[in-house]
């Protein structure tokens, strides 16, 4: 974990040299997102409904929070429901050759960034990448898109959208509640009130948010990067109990944790920055010949040179029964 994100959410001892530096910063960066939200709401800035509706899954902080499984749970639920889901994201570290840029079968995470890809392998429905997701969604909808599915655009207000879902990381919350550079909040937690679902990444009993839904990530299979071979847990951890590990996503050792709390015994781990941009040589601290394990998100950016022995362990978003059945009837009011 790098010092910064230490005294965001572990109260540092050097939060008292850091946090007073950024905080003039902060308070420039807060004036800002304060003006821009304005521009909008006056109309000075222009924003766009495009002719299907809008679903928008984000967050007021930091990445790592588990958006991507959400917003893979939320096609999963349209495609339930009868409806033609499309994905639009930034896609952040990509570059295109055009935007809005349609994925297909041969596009990869250095044109469309991780997590796109990752969402168009698992979901295999149509996914637009750039930086403008009004063109994005329009692009979609030309396809046959009859709703849209916006990862990680809720400070994206050109785009409008009928429904705005926030996700929390339940273990690390917000840190110390302070907006960039400061903290890690994009926006204010009163930005949590505004949303019309707030879904928290893991139980945490001490902080209840209004009109929130608990969210767990699952995971059942590990996948061969090479092969695409799809072991089941129960099989694979009596054989490869200790393991090394990586990840390069917002929170890695949430992803470490997952390991521990599967049985497995980790040997060495590694964690980079998210959207690290991969090379053989950056594994060459795992050269012990145990099995490495990694997240999905990292596997899509890892294949092209993978070794026999990398696999990686998908994960899916799980909701209770009932608050299923109630974003089922959300979705299902357009």
């Amino acid at each position: 974990m790098r010092l910064i994100e230490k005294v965001w959410f572990k109260s540092h001892a050097a939060k008292w040299i850091i946090v007073p530096l950024l905080l003039p910063l902060t308070a420039l960066f807060a004036l800002i997102s304060k003006l821009r939200r304005y521009c909008y709401t006056t109309k000075i800035f222009k924003s766009y409904r495009i002719d299907k509706p809008v679903i928008v899954v984000g967050n007021i902080g930091i990445g790592g929070n588990g958006k991507t499984p959400v917003v893979v749970l939320l096609v999963k639920l349209c495609q339930e429901l009868g409806l033609t889901p499309g994905v639009i994201s930034r896609g952040y570290g990509g570059n295109a050759p055009n935007y809005p840029y349609l994925l297909n079968d041969k596009s990869s995470s250095i044109e469309a960034g991780d997590e796109p890809i990752l969402i168009y392998q698992r979901c295999k429905v149509p996914v637009a990448v750039g930086a403008d997701r009004v063109g994005n969604a329009n692009l979609l909808v030309s396809q046959g898109c009859d709703i849209i599915l916006a990862d990680d655009g809720l400070q994206h207000y050109r785009l409008k959208r009928d429904v705005e879902i926030i996700v929390v990381d339940g273990k690390r919350l917000f840190g110390n509640g302070l907006l960039l550079p400061s903290g890690p909040l994009r926006e204010g937690l009163w930005r949590l009130k505004t949303a019309d679902l707030v879904i928290k990444n893991g139980a945490n009993k001490e902080t209840v948010i209004a009109n929130e839904v608990v969210m767990n990530l699952s995971a059942t299979v590990v996948c061969h990067l090479i092969s695409g071979e799809r072991r089941q847990l129960a099989e694979f951890i009596p054989q490869n109990k200790v393991i090394n590990a990586m990840a390069g996503i917002g929170s890695p050792e949430r992803f470490f944790a997952t390991l521990a709390e599967l049985n497995f015994d980790i040997h060495f781990r590694k964690g980079f920055v998210d959207h690290h941009k991969f090379s053989l040589i950056d594994f060459g601290c795992f050269d012990n010949g145990l099995p490495l394990l990694m997240t999905e998100k990292d596997a899509v950016k890892c294949k092209s040179f993978a070794l026999d022995n990398w696999w990686y362990l998908p994960v899916d978003a799980v909701i209770s029964a009932s608050e299923r059945e109630q974003l089922k009837t959300k979705l299902n009011n357009f």
